[in-house]
């Protein structure tokens, strides 16, 4: 019986998302195939979780594609952006806390997503939309923690799923919108 690869990697990221300290037994019984099915594919954790990044990446891009972050208000491309990277924040919340992804600073898929999402944060400020004392790069860092922290939240049932997109954009561009000086 053949292996749906894709299938084994979303069921791999709905139960790290839910519990990230998941054996490889635990990851192999929820996409419903044995250990040894699991290892032919990847070799240990550390490559599960390697193709979970490369996995939540591609699910980022089309987010952003999706978003099209070009179009309109910087603000309303930001709301977008959230919205359309809601069904994989889980995933990016376990991504954030796999430590071994970030030991060499990260890769330049992840830089590419920063540069998209930057970009809408400078749009912002080259606009007069969003504050120029709060750099772009900590902006879109400040988004993801956001995202991840709402994700966390939402699935320990502390925040409602309906409020993501509200909670986040509200709590990141009240606080990188200008203020108008008196």
């Amino acid at each position: 019986m053949a292996v749906d690869r894709d299938h084994v990697l979303r069921s791999a990221a709905a139960l790290l998302t839910r519990k990230s300290t998941a054996t490889m037994d635990e990851v192999a019984k929820a996409a419903g195939i044995s250990r040894a099915t699991l290892h032919r594919h990847f070799a240990g954790r550390e490559a599960l979780v390697k193709a979970l990044e490369e996995h939540g990446i591609a699910e980022c891009e089309a987010a952003l594609d999706a978003a099209r972050l070009d179009e309109g208000p910087a603000g309303e491309a930001v709301r977008r952006l959230v919205r359309e990277i809601e069904p994989v924040a889980g995933l990016l919340a376990f991504l954030y806390g796999e430590n071994e992804l970030w030991e060499d600073g990260g890769g330049d898929p992840w830089s590419r997503l920063d540069l998209r999402i930057a970009s809408v944060f400078v749009r912002g400020q080259q606009s007069g939309e969003f504050r120029i004392d709060l750099s772009p790069v900590w902006l879109t860092e400040a988004l993801y923690g956001l995202v991840a922290s709402c994700a966390w939240a939402t699935q320990a049932g502390r925040v409602a799923p309906k409020d993501f997109t509200h909670m986040i954009t509200e709590l990141l561009l009240g606080g990188a919108l200008r203020r108008e000086e008196s």
